[in-house]
């Protein structure tokens, strides 16, 4: 008799986006002439920068000629990109990374949620509250975080950043063992400056807090104060695993692509006491388990980093960030209070009259036929907000910005 993992069975019957979608397609079957716009899930509209397209074609090309064939590619990712990668992200910036401290994945969502097994499930975590569903979801799956009760896992301290800390969260109530943060955040839209950061960097140092830093959206930072990774705060290479994705920045979520960095200085602990290099036991892991990213894909990763494919991003992300600039301004306009869409390409609005996330999410969807993003998805601070993309078109976000006013 076969038995499953039962704490699978812990988790809420559906997937925040899941969830979303059902609600949306019932609109669309009772309302089939209605135009919905969609600002609610964070995918791309934006078609591959030119570059990115020639190298992935020419990568295709290569796989057709016995000379140029590749079959199985090293587990960690092939060197061309990881090189590339250390000496555009890093060595740019001063942090100095060697190749086998990066490690090339399908995206920064499989590595946030995979990273847990090879820790133990007794630690503790620690999450900003808000939070993005899949940091929670993974370690609820491997019965790390406790039970569900009232809409707050047994074993998870949360850390609520709300308009009332300006969203700067404070140092856990308790000590964890395992601290999540994700800046700029999804899905609040909001940075730490290099001062905030380096206290958490600081708290980490002294407590033996291992940090999962989500840098997914650093692409989109505009302020010169808002550290880019983490690593440019001294000691964060003894304490944080940094992830970091080809998705927004390169509109890269259907082809799949990140990395995530772990630092050789980086240690965990054996219940005796013995230091572990938590970098040998992820590349045990991903040797196992991880077959590599395609060859085809990587090289189409490697060409966001050349001349043509830098400037390319930039128009895509400059792009993007206007639409952020055209939401913010109208909703604004409409006597919305939101935060975010200055670095950060999502943004979070206090919903008004004292409405829920999910009736404010209804009445934009049925009256106003937008779709966003409740905020008591992303935890239980996230209640009385809803998170807006700037993901989308530029005619679609001008269209929905006069709805809002409109409507409002």
């Amino acid at each position: 008799m076969a038995l499953i993992n039962e704490h699978f069975l812990k988790l809420p019957n559906n997937y925040l986006f899941s969830d979303i979608a059902k609600k949306v397609n019932s609109f669309k079957v009772t309302h089939p002439k209605e135009k919905v716009i969609s600002l609610g899930i964070g995918d791309v509209t934006q078609p591959l920068p030119a570059a990115v397209r020639e190298a992935m074609h020419k990568a295709v090309d290569d796989l057709g000629t016995k000379e140029n064939f590749h079959g199985y590619g090293p587990e960690q990712g092939y060197s061309f990109l990881i090189e590339t990668i250390i000496k555009n992200d890093y060595a740019s910036r001063g942090i100095s990374l060697e190749p086998s401290e990066v490690f090339i994945s399908d995206g920064a969502k499989s590595d946030t949620g995979n990273i847990g097994d090879i820790l133990c499930h007794d630690n503790s975590i620690g999450v900003t509250d808000p939070v993005y569903p899949v940091y929670i979801d993974s370690n609820a799956m491997c019965g790390r975080a406790g039970v569900l009760e009232n809409g707050k896992w047994s074993n998870v301290v949360y850390i609520p950043c709300t308009a009332e800390n300006n969203f700067i969260p404070e140092l856990p109530s308790r000590r964890v063992d395992i601290l999540y943060l994700c800046y700029p955040n999804n899905p609040t839209g909001t940075t730490l400056t290099k001062e905030e950061l380096k206290k958490w960097v600081n708290y980490a140092l002294a407590n033996d807090v291992l940090i999962m830093y989500d840098a997914a959206y650093e692409a989109y930072i505009q302020d010169p104060d808002v550290p880019h990774s983490i690593y440019e705060i001294k000691g964060a290479k003894k304490v944080a695993i940094e992830f970091r994705s080809f998705s927004k920045t390169a509109g890269f979520t259907g082809v799949r692509c990140g990395y995530t960095v772990v630092p050789k200085e980086l240690n965990a602990f054996t219940l005796e006491g013995q230091k572990v290099e938590i970098n040998r036991l992820w590349n045990r892991r991903q040797c196992t388990k991880f077959n590599g990213t395609s060859y085809i894909t990587q090289r189409g990763a490697e060409a966001v980093y050349s001349p043509k494919g830098k400037k390319q991003v930039k128009e895509i992300i400059n792009y993007y960030m206007t639409n952020a600039k055209i939401m913010k301004e109208g909703l604004e306009g409409c006597g919305l209070t939101v935060y975010g869409g200055t670095n950060a390409p999502y943004l979070w609005i206090k919903t008004p009259h004292g409405l829920t996330s999910w009736k404010f999410f209804e009445k934009l969807l049925y009256e106003a036929h937008i779709v966003g993003t409740p905020g008591v998805g992303f935890g239980p601070s996230g209640e009385g907000y809803l998170r807006l993309t700037a993901f989308g078109d530029r005619e679609n976000t001008l269209e929905a910005v006069a709805r809002l006013k409109k409507w409002l």
